[in-house]
């Protein structure tokens, strides 16, 4: 782990290659895994305010869900707010393009001038995991099986993990704190 202003970071973040690969996985880190993307307090209640504009966007399933459970859920093991899952599957804002490919309603809503919230910042940061401690976050790189092909084609084009994520990292850290980070892998790039 290395220090990043008031951040540890993982040193794979800056070894890993990645590039996300939506062809070949068909955004399959929307659908797979046992719970939603995560969500801290505020965005829980951006997702609340944002919802009626996001709505159509969505499917039926998605819709039907948040309307039974909620625009989120908590995750007590977690202790942490989480998007909606439809049948204990996919997330609720899941929409599929038609290749098959699954979307996010959210973004679609966002890239269209309807809300300015992008997306959950777990999700613009994957596949960066980030644990927020009361001195500090560790920010660190989440290995997933469904993600190969990511990592194939980031090895393919030689991008590594923190510079396919500049855009969620700005957006989460602040320019200043990401230009720190350039320089600190050019060191670690030299050490390599």
């Amino acid at each position: 782990m290395i220090e990043v202003g008031k951040t540890v970071v993982s040193r794979d973040v800056f070894k890993k290659e990645f590039v996300c690969n939506l062809s070949a996985c068909k955004g399959e880190c929307c659908i797979a895994g046992d719970a939603g993307a995560p969500l801290s307090e505020e965005e829980n209640k951006i997702l609340a305010d944002i919802y009626p504009k996001v709505k159509p966007y969505m499917r039926a399933e998605g819709i039907e869900a948040v309307e039974l459970l909620g625009t989120s859920a908590y995750n007590e093991k977690d202790k942490e707010y989480e998007t909606t899952l439809v049948n204990n599957s996919e997330c609720a804002y899941v929409v599929f393009a038609d290749n098959g490919a699954a979307l996010c309603a959210i973004e679609k809503a966002h890239n269209e001038g309807e809300v300015d919230w992008p997306k959950p910042i777990s999700c613009h940061l994957y596949p960066i995991r980030i644990k927020e401690y009361k001195q500090f976050d560790a920010i660190n790189y989440d290995k997933w099986d469904i993600c190969s092909d990511a990592c194939t084609l980031g090895q393919e084009l030689n991008v590594p993990v923190y510079r396919f994520l500049k855009v969620p990292l700005i957006r989460k850290y602040g320019k200043d704190w990401y230009q720190d980070l350039i320089e600190v892998a050019e060191l670690v790039e030299r050490d390599l």
